[in-house]
């Protein structure tokens, strides 16, 4: 974004007549982040008041700043613009540049797989097209307009990430990007606590439609039967006019679905049918990452690039770290660092891609915690033992108080050797690995994010 200051006052109702004349080419909302000729915007928190930086963000070369009315003191003779509400007026500015902003915009959610969607969607196209996609996690009601108010004007393509704790927030980020395509990855179990099952968890994922634009396309996972009714409800009652739904999986059944998949040390090899006949390589691993690779593949062939462009791409793609990421160690051994999030879905997908790889024969496992689970949390946990034997796997280390549930069904199948469990503390698995893998070994790291799980990668 790069405006006048008067818009920027247009864009909020405000009387532009004594407005600097100032240009500005960005927001923040962190003066240690914050870039010469930004916008800076204070908000009130219960323990901080973002009003007490403004003026160190002009010190650091902010070209203006909001300031509420009711906050007292405000800096004298600097650039500020006076609202009610900060984090309204933030939106509102949002909701304003993208109404006037022509790139095609892409929303994703999930429950697991947002950010490497969203890493594969961007890498996909932007070796053909300016891309810009959300930053980190910056995928809620505040990080998602930063996001919008940080595109460049001639970008192509937005691809935003959209994240929820409950009902009606994906509905206020659709409704705010009116985004062209949207993706829903999966369903899962996080947020369970605050969203009480899997179909209230299925119910907030698909308010992405809420802002669908008229043709546009949703793509959803078809193996998940709790999305069906909501496809169908809408068909029925055309809650949006005219929209396509491509349907994407393992199962044959969908438009367009994953036949084979060969992994090895490069990354994953596949085949897909349907409405796409070929085959894709993705330099990553994971029958859950190439299931998320397919929402990337149809985009860009929406975009209107070729097989052979998308192939191209997807070789090259660079997911966020601690997705499925491939680890050498010091030792020889192999970690597959997915340490990022955790979930049951999420979890067992993983364990069940370290069973049936063959990129080495030794395999261990590294698990942590799965947090905001709810009521049912020990019994997740307790389920996990059924995809875990002594015969798949070589040792099984498990890290954090909720794991102790999982240690206490594996007690009577694995040796006492095999099996380590510590509640707060790494280095007994650090030092179980350190003496017990080698060359030959392949090792799960994956934990919820809380648990920080990567700390026992050497």
């Amino acid at each position: 974004m790069e405006k006048a200051l008067t818009i920027i006052a247009g864009w909020l109702d405000l009387n532009a007549i004594d407005t600097p004349d100032v240009l500005v080419r960005g927001v923040s909302i962190n003066t240690k982040t914050i870039q010469p000729g930004d916008l800076f915007i204070p908000f009130r928190g219960e323990k901080v008041n973002g009003h007490q930086y403004v003026a160190q963000a002009f010190e650091k070369g902010a070209a203006a700043a909001l300031w509420q009315k009711d906050e007292p003191n405000p800096p004298q003779d600097v650039p500020l613009l006076f609202v009610e509400d900060s984090e309204k007026a933030l939106q509102q500015m949002a909701r304003a540049y993208r109404n006037e902003h022509q790139a095609t915009f892409i929303g994703i959610t999930g429950s697991n797989g947002k950010t490497s969607t969203k890493d594969l969607v961007a890498g996909v196209l932007s070796p053909y097209f300016r891309v810009q996609k959300t930053a980190g996690n910056f995928n809620n009601n505040l990080g998602l307009p930063i996001t919008i108010l940080s595109l460049d004007e001639d970008t192509d393509f937005a691809v935003l990430e959209m994240g929820m704790s409950g009902y009606g927030e994906i509905e206020f980020l659709s409704t705010l990007a009116k985004p062209h395509f949207v993706a829903i990855t999966n369903i899962g179990e996080a947020h369970m606590q605050d969203l009480g099952s899997r179909e209230g968890i299925a119910k907030a994922k698909f308010e992405i439609v809420a802002g669908l634009q008229p043709k546009g396309c949703l793509f959803y996972d078809g193996d998940e039967p709790l999305l069906r009714p909501f496809i169908q409800k809408m068909n029925d009652e055309k809650l949006v006019p005219s929209i396509n739904t491509i349907s994407f999986g393992s199962d044959p059944s969908n438009a367009v679905s994953v036949q084979s998949i060969e992994a090895t040390e490069n990354g994953s090899e596949f085949n897909v049918s349907g409405l796409i006949n070929d085959q894709f390589m993705i330099p990553v691993l994971g029958k859950h990452q190439v299931k998320n690779a397919l929402v990337a593949i149809l985009i860009a062939q929406k975009a209107g690039l070729t097989n052979e462009q998308i192939k191209d791409s997807l070789k090259n793609v660079t997911l966020t770290d601690m997705r499925m990421q491939v680890i050498p160690a010091k030792n020889g051994s192999l970690f597959i660092n997915d340490a990022y999030n955790a979930a049951p879905t999420s979890m067992t997908a993983a364990i069940t891609f370290i069973h049936e790889t063959t990129i080495r024969p030794e395999k261990w496992l590294v698990l942590g915690d799965m947090l905001e689970l709810g009521d049912d949390e020990q019994r997740y946990h307790e389920e996990l033992a059924e995809y875990i034997t002594p015969q798949d796997f070589a040792g099984v280390c498990l890290y954090g108080p909720r794991m102790k549930w999982l240690y206490d069904k594996l007690q009577s199948l694995f040796a006492d050797t095999q099996v380590v469990w510590s509640e707060n503390d790494y280095e007994p698995i650090r030092n179980t690995l350190k003496s017990s893998t080698s060359s030959n070994s392949i090792i799960l790291v994956k934990g919820s994010r809380g648990m920080a799980l990567e700390n026992v990668i050497d």
